[in-house]
């Protein structure tokens, strides 16, 4: 009897076994599945897209961009650039979990205009604490899946907003106490659910030290550096503006990839902690007074204008746009000798590049500003095959000029 039902066990383990490698198709039994890095898209509600578009199942996250603080509370506010956002925008988000049962929907807070109430908030436990329960509160009242926090320069002026010496000390204390709201709110639910509290970094080095990234960082799930802007709408010198390393004329750099993420992680914020800032923008300038180097690192009439890369679109496909690429900053660019116009820009390449990086040095993802930014899903398309192993390292776009 014994020999028998071990008989039977046997070829139901072996039928069992058949099936499973029938339903794997040619992977073998014991091929471990791809890691899943975070994908994290800043979604804007001001540049009223439609989201039902939005391509679910190749993001892992969404940062709904931006809620203010309004009187030391997490608050929609009427509208940024004189464009509502639209509180059933959560909804439509939180709808795409049918498309992506695993997607996280948060909302963002703050960003480069509304960083301004940052300061004040965090300034006293009370103040600190009434900022933390209406976040909480916020991420009840609307079921998603936790907050965002785009404080973008603390102890700094940036766009005019209040600052001050206290803002190292209290940016920490402000998450802290976030956090714990955010504990107190899981605690409550059956089953438990996790609320998500992550935030955007500056890659400056002015960022980091005006900040406590490596105790600050254990109140977070992750981070998101901003590492794009190198060069920015306050120069009137062409560059890079997000350039992977160093330039073939590292004196003219700004920043880097690899020298933002060196300072997070020299400030103690563990590496499976950082996604990389993609931009799904470029910079532009015209009025380039020279020639020289296509245009690289020249004085222009013009600053650095943000121009989203379905407006570059058209460039790659004009033969009056020459496309290079920086080898040593792993970076590519246009110029127009007619028209005097360079324009820095991401493309498959460059994201290739930084996706082989990110893995070998155990990052957790990426993030992109913005969406909407996007052609027809380009640079979408090219990030999730870097991120699975497929990149071909060429957009649709630039394929049309080969």
């Amino acid at each position: 009897m014994r020999q028998h039902n071990q008989t039977r066990i046997s070829v139901v383990g072996m039928a069992l076994a058949a099936a499973l490698i029938l339903s794997m198709g040619c992977r073998s039994l014991g091929a471990p599945s791809p890691k899943k890095y975070n994908v994290v898209a800043y979604v804007a509600g001001y540049r009223n897209f439609d989201f039902s578009t939005i391509r679910a199942d190749k993001i892992t996250h969404i940062n709904y961009a931006f809620v203010n603080v309004v009187d030391g509370r997490v608050h929609f506010d009427a509208s940024i650039d004189n464009t509502p956002l639209n509180k059933d925008d959560i909804a439509k988000l939180n709808a795409l979990k049918r498309i992506n049962p695993d997607l996280k929907v948060l909302v963002s807070v703050g960003g480069w205009t509304w960083s301004g109430g940052f300061s004040d908030a965090a300034l006293t436990a009370e103040s600190r604490r009434k900022f933390a329960v209406s976040a909480a509160d916020f991420v009840d009242a609307y079921d998603i899946d936790g907050i965002d926090l785009d404080w973008e320069y603390p102890n700094h002026p940036g766009a005019g907003n209040t600052y001050r010496p206290e803002d190292v000390r209290n940016f920490t204390l402000l998450l802290q106490a976030v956090r714990k709201e955010l504990n107190r709110l899981s605690a409550r639910e059956k089953p438990r659910r996790h609320y998500l509290l992550t935030i955007a970094t500056g890659s400056s080095r002015h960022y980091v030290d005006n900040t406590e990234l490596g105790e600050l960082q254990r109140y977070l799930d992750f981070l998101n550096i901003m590492t794009y802007d190198f060069y920015h709408g306050g120069d009137h010198r062409t560059g890079h503006h997000s350039n992977f390393r160093s330039s073939s004329s590292p004196d003219r750099d700004k920043n880097s990839i690899v020298n933002a993420v060196d300072l997070h992680v020299k400030a103690g914020v563990p590496l499976r902690k950082i996604n990389l800032g993609i931009p799904f923008y470029g910079r532009k300038w015209t009025g380039v007074k020279s020639g020289q180097n296509h245009g690289l690192f020249q004085e222009a009439e013009s600053v650095g204008e943000i121009v989203f890369y379905r407006q570059i679109v058209p460039c790659l496909r004009d033969s009056a746009y020459q496309q290079h690429w920086d080898e040593a900053a792993q970076a590519p660019y246009l110029w127009n000798p007619e028209e005097a116009t360079f324009i820095s820009y991401e493309n498959a390449r460059s994201m290739a590049a930084k996706v082989r990086y990110l893995k070998e040095q155990g990052l957790g993802g990426v993030m992109f500003w913005e969406y909407s930014d996007d052609y027809q899903g380009e640079l979408l398309d090219a990030l999730d095959q870097a991120l699975v192993g497929e990149s071909d390292a060429v957009t649709s776009s630039e394929k049309t000029r080969e």
